[in-house]
């Protein structure tokens, strides 16, 4: 049942009709059994001062594209009722004129526009109202014989209104039918939701929790686990099992997906997700239709259903599947567009959001993590209602015609262009080695500062994750990821690599940086120091390099590796043979790897740089004291003696190099591979030319 999250104390504290309209809103938000996520409005009726002083009445409801979970005051928009009330009068009113009428009755031009659904709040009499999106509620409207059941649940209460696309027709269609209806408590609108009222905020957040759990003790009642979903026909595989499964397809599905558009994926395998899609009927189920005209901007019309029998020794003829039914997929989906457009309609990307997999669970995809999350989170809520739906009757859903007008609706088209624009590096992820350090952790700072996903990889877990946390308090979940990796040990940077696929897909940029440097003279260089310099620097990036590559052609869609080599790569610096030989092996492991993998749109190149002390766990190690020896002066001289060695007389930060690593795994670099760039401040002695 859904629980009342009301807290008397905390209301209290509102006392202005919008924060009480906040906090209502919020609480309906915190619960997606209730709300779907950007889905649903609400609104209150009150009096405020217009700039004259004048008192009038306004209605604050849900702006066009806000969530009700998070929203603030400035999210809601404030109209006058005076000039909207008598549009009721009215026989019709196209969308693109109710938009343009409602923009004159704002009672202030820096609100959002008002929510598509405005009228309807408007037209009802109530105080405050409430648009929902409940499991329960939508089980019912979306069963077949939803409507008759209803009036066992609420007798008189209720008025049922047929399917229709929001807006003034449906407004006025809901409010004359609670007028002609005395003991109308709640509107069930047909594959839709449920919308309620009430005379105070905490008297209608109420009245919408006892609806809802009137249709759950319902349907509850009726559920019989077994059978649901037709029975189990596919158990869940274990769940170390799905793991490695979903690690070695991911990037195959990253690759088929992203033809248009590259996508970024999540997996989910909750026991929901998993219970649905090993039932026996899920195949023909899932294909039925959206569960709510909400989702179909997230999740499309139908997810992709995969006909597997799960078997963890069958993982090829899995990857098979996936790549046919996603070329199925954009094929039906082309012809959905081609049957239903209208003029000047531009299709999405064809591929589908949500890919359901039998004993293993659910793949999302999207142009960003936090985006494939809404599909995901999306779908959460149809199983939710197929499993109501079918506990009364059939589920039934809009037709295709339907369900396109809704997709391609320019008011709901409206709400996506709030979005950000799409910048260098959206819908690109990066993996760093070295993701702790100085030039690691700000190559990852600039990356996601246009776009990217990055994974920080480091010994240093502490430090990686710590950069991560940062970054993600500031650019949203997940948005960077850390992971504990020894780049020597081939099967950690395998793990890496497997653990990156299956939090974002796959991978599109490498910047292989691990690093660490010592100095002695050449006859005094041990073994143990020679290892070291080649396991790490050599041996390190050859296996990064290597992973990479294999999953970079198994997406199929390209890919940039960036190596950070130095001046010693070009330059034979004194008392570091074994430093400057591996720094040498990188870059020309880097050409040898650009040689091979232009054929797969794989490029490689190589940044040059020289003294970046600041930030470096290896310049505040022995190095520093070892260089500044080698060169007969003062560890704390050696800034100024870097400085005054370059031909520009300027130090070298790490930005700056993160600079050229964007520089080089950006589109402006497209055509380049196989280059090494110097970022040392110009020293003539490591000129590459």
């Amino acid at each position: 049942m859904v629980q009342s999250l009301w807290n008397s104390v905390q209301a209290s504290e509102k006392t202005t009709g919008l924060d009480q309209l906040v906090y209502r809103s919020n609480l309906i938000g915190a619960d997606r059994s209730v709300c779907n996520i950007f889905g649903g409005n609400t609104s209150t009726k009150t009096t405020v001062q217009d700039f004259r002083g004048r008192e009038i009445e306004v209605m604050y409801v849900k702006g066009s594209g806000s969530d009700l979970g998070s929203m603030q005051a400035k999210h809601f928009t404030g109209l006058a009722l005076e000039d909207i009330r008598p549009l009721i009068e009215r026989e019709s009113m196209t969308d693109e004129e109710m938009v343009e009428y409602l923009g004159h009755c704002m009672i202030d031009s820096k609100h959002p526009r008002a929510s598509i659904e405005t009228l309807l709040h408007a037209f009802l009499p109530y105080k405050h109202v409430d648009h929902t999106h409940p499991d329960a509620i939508i089980s019912l409207c979306c069963a077949d014989n939803g409507k008759e059941l209803a009036r066992e649940i609420y007798g008189d209460r209720f008025v049922w209104v047929p399917y229709v696309r929001p807006g003034f027709t449906l407004s006025k269609m809901i409010a004359e039918s609670v007028f002609a209806n005395p003991n109308a408590e709640l509107v069930l609108m047909e594959k839709h939701g449920l919308v309620t009222w009430g005379e105070t905020s905490e008297e209608c957040y109420a009245q919408t929790i006892k609806i809802i759990n009137e249709a759950e003790a319902f349907i509850e009642a009726r559920v019989d686990e077994a059978s649901l979903f037709g029975g189990v026909k596919h158990p869940a595989l274990a769940a170390e099992v799905r793991r490695e499964i979903v690690s070695r397809v991911m990037p195959t599905i990253r690759g088929a997906v992203s033809d248009s558009k590259k996508m970024i994926l999540s997996f989910d395998d909750q026991d929901d997700v998993l219970a649905f899609v090993g039932g026996a009927d899920a195949p023909q189920l899932s294909q039925v239709g959206a569960a709510c005209p909400d989702h179909l901007v997230h999740t499309k019309v139908v997810p992709l259903f995969i006909d597997w029998t799960p078997n963890a020794d069958d993982i090829e003829g899995l990857q098979a599947k996936l790549v046919d039914g996603v070329a199925a997929y954009k094929e039906q989906y082309q012809q959905y567009f081609e049957s239903n457009k209208n003029e000047g309609d531009v299709m999405f990307e064809a591929a589908p959001r949500v890919i359901l997999i039998p004993g293993v669970g659910m793949i999302n995809t999207g142009k960003s993590w936090a985006l494939s999350q809404v599909s995901g989170a999306l779908y959460h809520r149809a199983i939710a209602v197929m499993r109501g739906a079918t506990s009364l009757g059939q589920f039934v859903s809009l037709s295709a015609n339907e369900s396109y007008n809704v997709e391609y609706w320019p008011l709901e088209l409206y709400k996506l262009s709030l979005a950000p624009a799409e910048t260098e590096f959206s819908r690109k992820v990066a993996f760093i080695t070295g993701g702790a350090g100085g030039i690691g952790s700000e190559t990852a700072r600039r990356l996601v500062s246009e776009g990217a996903h990055v994974v920080l990889a480091d010994l240093n877990l502490e430090g990686a994750q710590k950069v991560a946390q940062e970054i993600n308090d500031q650019y949203g979940a997940n948005r960077a990821y850390a992971l504990k990796m020894d780049v020597t040990d081939e099967a950690a940077v395998q793990a890496a690599y497997a653990e990156v696929a299956i939090q974002y897909g796959g991978v599109d940029i490498i910047v292989n940086n691990a690093g660490l440097a010592t100095s002695s003279p050449f006859d005094e260089t041990s073994l143990k120091e020679w290892n070291l310099n080649m396991n790490v620097l050599g041996t390190g990036y050859f296996l990064v390099a290597r992973e990479a590559f294999k999953l970079m052609k198994q997406q199929g869609i390209g890919g940039s590796m960036v190596f950070i080599g130095s001046k010693n790569s070009v330059y034979a610096g004194k008392s570091a043979s074994a430093y400057s030989s591996a720094k040498a092996l990188e870059a020309h492991l880097a050409r040898c790897i650009a040689a091979e993998g232009g054929e797969y749109g794989i490029r490689v190149n190589t940044i040059l740089p020289d003294a970046i002390l600041q930030g470096s766990a290896i310049w505040n190690g022995s190095w520093r004291n070892e260089r500044a020896a080698a060169y007969g002066i003062e560890p704390d001289q050696l800034e100024e003696y870097y400085r005054k060695r370059t031909t520009l007389l300027v130090n070298i930060y790490p930005r700056d190099i993160a600079e050229g690593i964007a520089f080089f795994a950006s589109s402006k670099s497209e055509k380049t591979t196989g280059c090494m760039m110097t970022i040392d401040g110009g020293v003539p002695a490591a000129f590459t030319r």
